[in-house]
């Protein structure tokens, strides 16, 4: 099979395309034929240094689409040629590839209105957004929720979501991306290169603050809006925990969260790995009534998923760049 491969660790440019052996699936796995892979940060994060586990040349991509090509043993649910959409653990080989392997306990189905690349487009970003805004954050009418990076994939489904629940958003975004996040539903937009986010998001909540802050950003991010939240507010985090001591005890009395969606496959059991699976079943059933933008910005081929995880990366990207797969010879 072709797949984009990884002889050591690198920058995306040090990815290339090659030929390895079709794998076979193991017991409780299956094999997908790979239609499109969504790209995500963790791509070209996991290329710059590694994962233990792997075995040379690795595969990267966690976000697979497909059909089923094969059942491994004691798989039930399923069948050859349905079409599936998975997010994969970092240990194995990815989809950027013709085929990949699938934990059956992640698979979901994709419904008939969903395409491969809206399907692709979903898993990574989709489910750390719906973890911290349903789940973790439980966003509900009348909160004022603050989402760094609203334009980009994880704060794009964010504020989605967010308005969906009935909130007001405020989305921390550069000008060039501002008017993207207004129109995924932020009611306002603060400027982080030129403003002061702090300052702006007391002005605009009259100097409450918010009920919940989605950090995409970093530790120094996060501890610096754990200070803008109201009383009994909550944040959750995706890229660094806040510290904590910069809030007095005792008194706004915050609930720190948070979202790590791939570590279900080394801390879970089987009821979070599945559970993965209710909540992209959530998140497609959404997109195929058309209440969920999918946020696909890009689409290429196979052999051009370096440059694209090199723009990712370089942050020329906003919204979801997709990998279309086409068999050989096609």
């Amino acid at each position: 099979m072709r797949a984009l491969l990884l002889d050591r660790i690198g920058a995306p440019d040090a990815l290339r395309l090659g030929e390895l052996e079709t794998p076979e699936p193991a017991a409780g796995h299956v094999r997908v034929r790979i239609a499109a892979c969504g790209l995500n940060p963790s791509d070209y994060q996991r290329a710059a240094y590694g994962v233990p586990e792997w075995t040379w040349p690795a595969v990267v991509g966690l976000d697979g689409a497909g059909v089923v090509d094969a059942l491994g043993d004691g798989v039930s649910g399923f069948s050859v040629g349905q079409r599936v959409v998975f997010h994969a653990d970092i240990r194995d080989r990815g989809a950027l590839a013709e085929f990949a392997i699938a934990d059956a306990r992640v698979l979901t189905p994709i419904p008939d209105e969903v395409s491969w690349v809206e399907a692709a487009a979903l898993p990574a970003a989709g489910l750390t957004a719906y973890c911290a805004i349903i789940q973790r954050l439980r966003v509900g009418p009348g909160d004022t929720v603050l989402v760094t990076g609203a334009a980009g994939g994880v704060g794009g489904y964010a504020v989605q979501l967010s308005r969906r629940q009935g909130a007001r958003v405020i989305g921390t975004e550069s000008a060039a991306n501002a008017a993207t996040a207004r129109a995924l539903g932020a009611d306002e937009v603060i400027d982080f290169r030129s403003e002061n986010i702090g300052t702006r998001v007391r002005e605009l909540t009259g100097g409450r603050g918010v009920d919940a802050v989605l950090d995409t950003v970093g530790s120094a991010s996060a501890t610096e809006n754990i200070q803008l939240l109201a009383f009994s507010g909550r944040i959750a985090t995706i890229a660094g925990r806040p510290d904590i001591s910069v809030v007095a005890p005792f008194g706004m009395a915050p609930s720190v969260h948070e979202v790590a969606l791939g570590a279900a496959y080394f801390y879970g059991s089987d009821r979070d790995l599945a559970h993965i699976a209710d909540m992209l079943g959530e998140l497609l059933d959404l997109v195929a009534r058309d209440e969920l933008d999918p946020m696909v910005a890009r689409v290429v081929p196979l052999e051009q998923a370096p440059t694209a995880l090199g723009d990712l990366a370089e942050r020329r990207l906003s919204g979801k760049c997709v990998v279309e797969i086409r068999p050989s010879g096609q």
